[in-house]
């Protein structure tokens, strides 16, 4: 009975992450930005401890593994496309003069190419063998805190000082880094040497004056640092 109740337990807490996720959706919809934020870093918490919980309860399954890729997409992908989708809905950003008009009523949908890309991302890391212990691409989780944290933190900023291009390009360079072939580290420690995880503690160190300055925008410039701080010990291997 005990291994029949316990063999759930991971699934459910996927489940978990896939509720919060449709919250954020819905959240992001009404453009409640802080609170899509939240339910993102509380999907983010679920999506932590069902992989933990699958490996100490010894119930991994192959629907949990599934399951687990749906869930994030919706999370990870699609929340934070929600949110973008509403800032440029909502915002009085300006286009260029080819872009004005009719046209410019569209141009919210390429939001949702994040979520398409999130999917690719998740679908690859899912039969990619390399990426046992590190990444190659961005992953959504940090993908999602990037663009989450930017409009929550930045609001005010982007509505008065950034055209809707940036955005666009942003969400274009978002797209690539998720499906790139750049070698992301792993933040996993197998002990505290500063040997063995130099790369991870400076990482670290940089992120503390981020977050002291920046604020909840700290943590999109803690994405960023992470992307460059990769693209640089990947020239220097």
């Amino acid at each position: 009975m005990a291994n029949a109740f316990t063999k759930h337990i991971p699934n459910t807490v996927t489940c978990l992450n896939l509720f919060s996720g449709c919250i954020a959706c819905v959240m992001a919809f009404e453009a409640n930005y802080s609170l899509a934020l939240l339910f993102i870093v509380i999907g983010a918490v679920f999506d932590f401890f069902d992989g933990m919980l699958a490996r100490l309860l010894k119930a991994p399954s192959p629907i949990g593994k599934e399951l687990d890729s749906l869930a994030d997409d919706i999370s990870f992908g699609a929340a934070p496309a929600f949110m973008v989708f509403s800032f440029l809905k909502e915002s009085q950003l300006c286009y260029p003069e080819f872009l004005a008009g009719t046209i410019s009523n569209y141009i919210p949908y390429l939001a949702f190419l994040i979520a398409v890309f999130s999917g690719l991302r998740l679908a690859k890391f899912n039969v990619d063998e390399r990426q046992t212990s590190s990444f190659i691409g961005l992953p959504t989780p940090a993908n999602a805190l990037f663009w989450a944290s930017l409009i929550v933190g930045g609001h005010r900023f982007l509505l008065e000082h950034v055209c809707a291009g940036f955005i666009l390009i942003l969400v274009a360079f978002s797209c690539w880094i998720l499906i790139s072939e750049v070698p992301m580290f792993s933040l996993k420690f197998k002990n505290l040497s500063w040997a063995s995880n130099k790369i991870s503690y400076i990482f670290l160190i940089g992120c503390a004056p981020l977050l002291i300055f920046l604020g909840i925008s700290g943590f999109a410039a803690i994405i960023v640092w992470y992307i460059i701080l990769s693209l640089f010990t990947r020239k220097n291997k």
